[in-house]
């Protein structure tokens, strides 16, 4: 991606790597103006917990003009047993609508998302 409006921001491909928790925080705006300055924009909170194996995917807070309604969320696991080089292209272990339901979802993975969803697998 070079530029804020090249492609479409959905899917979007989480690379969990195992091993130790992370977590990080998927901003976004219109990226075409300075609307973020007065609250114009959105978050969705990620967690990994390496001791539980689990996942855990936000509720979104705020919004902007244009902005998604439902989001899909490819997930890969990479860890220690199953080294793979990144790839942008790999087949996802799990694939996640969120905001309405879960599409697929392997029994080993365990992900948590928060609102919208209050589901547990």
């Amino acid at each position: 991606m070079q530029y804020t409006d090249e492609k479409p921001a959905d899917p979007v491909t989480l690379f969990i790597y195992t091993g130790r928790d992370c977590a990080f925080t998927l901003y976004e705006d219109e990226g075409t103006n300075y609307n973020y300055e007065k609250g114009a924009c959105s978050t969705i909170k990620f967690s990994y917990n390496n001791k539980t194996g689990e996942l855990v995917i936000g509720r979104r807070i705020g919004e902007y003009d244009g902005m998604l309604e439902s989001r899909t969320f490819n997930v890969v696991w990479i860890d220690n047993e199953d080294p793979v080089a990144f790839d942008p292209e790999i087949l996802p272990h799990a694939t996640l609508l969120y905001n309405e339901r879960v599409l697929s979802l392997p029994e080993r993975i365990k992900i948590k998302i928060e609102l919208p969803l209050k589901k547990v697998y």
